[in-house]
């Protein structure tokens, strides 16, 4: 079964825009890794919980957007080679210059994990 790659960002809504075109840049970098898909997911429906939520989870504000993605892999050790092989060009690839590719959000408040597929239908 596949394996998944998940994350939560909170993104500037004014920055909308911007994380789409910062999305068509990056993810064709994971395909060439091997990742299967990509799928990025603009909050719609975000409802606030009592004790915890999407927009805690991130501590997002109140003029941020939620974000909600995931790279789907053929199994872990194809992510994991994906990954490994993605920090090493991350030294070299010119995809990887902030200075001419800035990132539309703050990463440091971003959680994401590694998910293996328990059922697919």
């Amino acid at each position: 079964m596949s394996y998944i790659d998940g994350f939560v960002i909170a993104v500037p809504t004014a920055n909308k825009q911007k994380y789409i075109e910062h999305a068509h840049h990056i993810n064709p970098l994971f395909k060439e890794l091997g990742a299967t898909r990509t799928m990025e997911c603009w909050g719609d429906d975000i409802p606030d919980g009592t004790l915890t939520d999407f927009r805690k989870a991130v501590n997002a504000k109140d003029d941020e957007s939620i974000v909600f993605a995931w790279f789907e892999w053929p199994d872990k050790e194809t992510r994991d080679q994906g990954m490994e092989r993605m920090h090493e060009l991350a030294e070299s690839d010119e995809r990887f210059d902030e200075t001419k590719y800035p990132v539309p959000f703050d990463g440091k408040r971003m959680i994401f994990g590694g998910f293996e597929t328990l059922v697919e239908i």
